[in-house]
């Protein structure tokens, strides 16, 4: 599935709540699905600068996409990093570069932040885009 099926799918999904009490549970709930990360990747060089909470994220690349488990702290920063995970996990370093991530502002999720979580965001998807080039 390609990263824009992937992003259609998630706004689709979205499209089904109808306030944003709902959308954070169900934020919440992706969170709690997030497979665990390895332990050994929780440490200060893993961590995301940027994130109010503490969030880890290990990147690598395996064959030629890029894989990505993360974990936090913080339960729908957990929810987040899970969203992103769903689009660019398993995809080539390349497309993980040039993704534009179009349905976070579809489904309005920065303006339903902190401010400090919407930076948090912002940090979380250069730190994943950085990773990808870093593996090109």
């Amino acid at each position: 599935m390609s990263i824009k099926a992937k992003e259609e799918e998630i706004v689709d999904e979205f499209a089904i709540y109808s306030d944003w009490m709902e959308k954070y549970e169900y934020i919440i709930e992706l969170g709690k699905d997030l497979p665990l990360i390895d332990e050994k990747y929780k440490v200060e060089e893993k961590l995301i600068k940027g994130c109010q909470s503490q969030v880890w994220l290990h990147a690598e690349k395996e064959g030629d996409v890029m894989k990505f488990t993360a974990d936090s702290d913080a339960i729908i920063t957990k929810g987040i990093i899970a969203l992103l995970i769903r689009v660019l996990d398993n995809e080539s370093p390349a497309d993980v570069a040039k993704a534009d991530l179009a349905f976070l502002k579809e489904i309005g999720l920065q303006e339903h932040l902190s401010p400090t979580r919407a930076n948090g965001l912002v940090s979380m998807v250069k730190k994943m885009k950085m990773e990808a080039i870093q593996n090109a």
